[in-house]
């Protein structure tokens, strides 16, 4: 009986079953969306039809208008739901076993990050005044790498400035036209952020009057996009002369810096908000195995002093 289901059937089934209420909303837009082009690409495959073959011209369709990782992260979340229906004794083998992802080349990209020298000369070309709130939103997100949701999400009742810290536990919601608070990406999102005596300061004197409870960096009744902080930020840095990232990339900006400063990946995936290590090692990879060739020297070095 399970074999006649429509694979889009089942994928809704699942998704509602064990993603619904489980995951943010942001990652549940994304199983959604995953649904929608499986309707498009398969509308009558059912569980019974769903081969290697089949399978395989499902990702290969879906490749020819996605970039390469686009599509390795569709195969993720089908294969996620295939792999239920395989340990439940609906599919007799694996259809995703061996599953060749393919893709558009990527276009491209900005770069992701800054180095010391360019972020301090960014940091110092910025406004902070009262013209200019989105120039504190960049400062906030640069020496602390919060997310452009939770910074967003911000209110004065989350600043402790006696223990310098900031309390992340909630976002804003910010691809709703309505806004509104959100709870975190995940559980471990929940933390304690330490901040410097300069951000303190400059947070301090933002919050000065403000109401407590209401977000720093959204006026009432406006909306805010991300597309409008990273023109402000763009703007900024061909100011500099330096290359134009994203706000997101001053998230990254801020982990790289601290990695690069020695500081441990538990420590920085933790002050990321990262569920896991694995998560900050697979995304500073690049930059880990850099700081491993130094290490390996000093390691030379030091036991040709023994």
């Amino acid at each position: 009986m399970y074999r006649k289901q429509l694979l889009t059937r089942y994928f809704a089934e699942w998704v509602n079953t064990y993603k619904r209420g489980a995951v943010a909303d942001i990652t549940l837009s994304k199983y959604l969306m995953t649904l929608r082009h499986l309707e498009e690409l398969a509308p009558s495959v059912t569980l019974g039809d769903l081969n290697r073959m089949e399978y395989q011209r499902i990702l290969n369709d879906f490749a020819r208008n996605h970039e390469r990782q686009t599509v390795m992260d569709f195969h993720h979340q089908v294969k996620a739901a295939i792999m239920d229906a395989v340990d439940e004794g609906v599919l007799r083998r694996d259809p995703t076993r061996k599953a060749v992802v393919k893709g558009k080349q990527s276009r491209e990209k900005r770069p992701k990050y800054l180095n010391q020298f360019e972020l301090r000369t960014m940091l110092t070309a910025l406004q902070l005044d009262d013209e200019h709130p989105n120039d504190y939103l960049l400062l906030l997100v640069a020496k602390t790498g919060l997310r452009f949701g939770e910074a967003l999400g911000l209110t004065p009742s989350d600043i402790d400035f006696q223990t310098q810290q900031i309390n992340v536990e909630k976002t804003w919601n910010y691809k709703d036209p309505k806004g509104g608070f959100a709870p975190t990406k995940n559980r471990s999102s929940q933390r304690k952020v330490r901040m410097d005596w300069s951000l303190c300061m400059h947070l301090k004197h933002l919050c000065d009057g403000r109401d407590p409870s209401k977000p720093l960096f959204v006026t009432e009744g406006k909306r805010i996009f991300n597309a409008t902080v990273n023109d402000r930020l763009s703007a900024v840095c061909k100011q500099c002369d330096i290359p134009a990232i994203t706000v997101h990339g001053l998230r990254h900006t801020h982990a790289s810096l601290l990695l690069y400063a020695g500081v441990s990946v538990a420590s920085v995936a933790k002050r990321l908000g990262h569920a896991n290590m694995t998560t900050t090692q697979m995304t500073y990879l690049h930059i880990i195995k850099e700081l491993e060739a130094k290490d390996t020297d000093r390691i030379m070095q030091f036991l040709s002093t023994l």
